[in-house]
């Protein structure tokens, strides 16, 4: 299954800590948690907990439902970034979450155009 951006910017997290506690990070320069607070992370999972569900489906649909369900976790996504005062993707985490997108219905077969 295609890694879901929530993993890495996980790691992200665990790693800058590790960085803090071994005193090889300035506490001024550490971002991770304040950009990726664990509300979003479980915001952004449970969209994507759901957008997982509809793949199976997906591989024996037409473009048409693969094209819904694109939109469906677009918009979700969305207003979770809307929750989070517009602020919570940028640029990087929205190239990422379509990559996943992109990945995960590959991978299930669910390729077509609409």
């Amino acid at each position: 299954m295609a890694e879901r951006p929530t993993s890495n910017w996980r790691r992200g997290i665990a790693q800058e800590a590790a960085e803090l506690a071994a005193g090889t990070l300035d506490p001024d320069c550490a971002c991770m948690v304040d950009l990726f607070p664990d509300e979003l992370l479980s915001a952004t999972d449970a969209v994507l907990d759901t957008f997982e569900a509809e793949l199976p489906a997906l591989a024996e649909g037409d473009g048409e439902h693969v094209f819904a369900a694109v939109q469906r976790v677009v918009l979700a996504l969305n207003a979770v970034n809307e929750a989070h005062d517009e602020c919570a993707f940028e640029t990087d985490e929205r190239e990422q979450l379509c990559a996943y997108i992109d990945e995960a219905l590959t991978e299930q077969g669910s390729t077509s155009q609409p």
